[in-house]
C-alpha cells in the first residue's frame, strides 16, 4: 500500500509539473542577434531590433515572463528541439521543409527576398565581361536552399555562418552577388556608411517552395497550446496598434504583407 501511495504521489507531482508548464507563465525565446534590422547586439551587449521588440510585445500581451536567448542561426532549430528554449522569433520563413521539424504560428512578417551586387555588376554582365559567378548566402537558410536548388550547377556558392560575413565579403570583392531578405540587405548593409556603391537588383521573390508563407514563430510540434497563445497575441498587437508602432520604428511601409 505504501508503494502504491508513493507511485500515485510521484504521478501527481509529474502531472502538476505538466499542467504548470502548459500555462506558459515563463517562455524562453531563441533569437539570432546578428541580423539587423530584425535583431542585433549593440556594443553595450543589448539585444535590439524588430524581432526583439515584437517578442517583448507578445510576451506582455500573453502576460508571460520571457527570457531571450541568443543563438547562432544554424543551431537555432536544434536548440529548440533540445529544449534550450521554447520558441524562435528570428524572421524565420515558414516552409514545408521546416514544418517537418517544428510547428509555426501564423505569420507576423512577410517581406521580399532580393539579390544585391555592386552597382557596376549589370554593366559588366551586359558588356560580356568575365566574372567569377560567385554568390554568398548565409548557411542553412531559405536563401541557401533557393540558390542551391536553382543555380547550384551554374554559380559558385559560398556559405557563411552569419549575414554580416556575407556583407563583408561582398564589400571586399570576393562575391559578385548575394541573396537575402530585401529589408535585411537594405537596412543592414546598403544604408550603412561606406556601402553606397552597392544596390538591390532583380525582381522581388516571394512565397512558393523556398520562401514559404512569410515569417512565423517556431515552436516544438507538441506545444500546440503555445502556438495558439502566440497566434492570439499576434492578432491582439496588430489590432491594438502595438505592431504598427514597432513596425514604424524600423520601416516606412507595411512589413506584415497582404
Amino acid at each position: 500500500m505504501k508503494r502504491l501511495t508513493l507511485v500515485l504521489a510521484i504521478i501527481a507531482v509529474l502531472m502538476t509539473g505538466v499542467l504548470q508548464a502548459k500555462e506558459w507563465k515563463k517562455i524562453r525565446i531563441g533569437v539570432e542577434g546578428a541580423y539587423p534590422p530584425f535583431s542585433w547586439i549593440t556594443p553595450e551587449g543589448k539585444l535590439v531590433g524588430f524581432d526583439i521588440d515584437i517578442a517583448w510585445a507578445l510576451c506582455e500581451e500573453m502576460k508571460a515572463k520571457c527570457v531571450l536567448k541568443q543563438s547562432d542561426w544554424d543551431g537555432i532549430i536544434p536548440s529548440l528541439l533540445a529544449r534550450k528554449f521554447d520558441a524562435i522569433i528570428a524572421a524565420m520563413s515558414i516552409t514545408e521543409d521546416r514544418k517537418k521539424k517544428v510547428a509555426f504560428t501564423n505569420r507576423y512578417l512577410n517581406t521580399p527576398v532580393k539579390f544585391a551586387a555592386h552597382k557596376n555588376f549589370l554593366v559588366r554582365v551586359l558588356k560580356g565581361e568575365q566574372w567569377q559567378k560567385t554568390i554568398g548566402v548565409q548557411r542553412a537558410t531559405v536563401f541557401d536552399t533557393y540558390i542551391t536548388d536553382n543555380f547550384g550547377d551554374k554559380l559558385r556558392i559560398l556559405r557563411y555562418g552569419s549575414q554580416d560575413e556575407v556583407y563583408m565579403d561582398l564589400k571586399a570583392g570576393r562575391l559578385d552577388l548575394i541573396l537575402n531578405d530585401g529589408l535585411g540587405i537594405e537596412e543592414g548593409f546598403l544604408k550603412q556608411p561606406g556601402n553606397e556603391d552597392f544596390e538591390l537588383i532583380g525582381p522581388d521573390l516571394y512565397g512558393g517552395k523556398w520562401f514559404g508563407e512569410g515569417a512565423g514563430i517556431a515552436v516544438r510540434k507538441e506545444d500546440k497550446d503555445l502556438v495558439r497563445k502566440f497566434n492570439a497575441a499576434i492578432d491582439a498587437i496588430r489590432a491594438n496598434g502595438t505592431y504598427k508602432k514597432i513596425q514604424d520604428k524600423y520601416f516606412d511601409f507595411d512589413v506584415y504583407g497582404k
